[in-house]
């Protein structure tokens, strides 16, 4: 499912607050699941998990279901943005705005999968 393109201000804020959340965003140039980006960041599994939630709920990341031939699929993680701007709206509240890069077609299928997933 694709992200909103207007995320919840709070979410955002609380997510870039956070070293390791920050470090994820560095670390995702690819794809990847979180145990490679535990490992890459060097933080434990279980608060790896705490902070891709952290993160997928911030809609700046999604979570991809990568379908695998043995049918043992796993969960991988992409940064879902291309820019991010902080700012004052035409009311003067304090707003988020992402920039998100178009899918692939692979993305979509991606989204499709996942969510039947979800839903099963």
């Amino acid at each position: 499912m694709s992200a909103p393109t207007d995320p919840d201000l709070s979410r955002v804020l609380d997510a870039l607050d956070d070293a390791d959340c920050r470090a994820f965003l560095r670390a995702l140039e690819e794809p990847m699941t979180a145990t490679e980006l535990s490992e890459a960041c060097d933080v434990p599994l279980s608060t790896t998990y705490r902070k891709l939630d952290l993160l997928t709920e911030a809609t700046l990341v999604v979570e991809e279901t990568e379908v695998r031939p043995d049918g043992r699929h796993r969960s991988r993680y992409r940064v879902a943005f291309e820019s991010l701007d902080v700012g004052f709206d035409d009311d003067h509240e304090l707003v988020a705005e992402l920039t998100r890069p178009p899918q692939t077609p692979a993305e979509r299928l991606a989204d499709i999968w996942s969510e039947v997933g979800r839903e099963t």
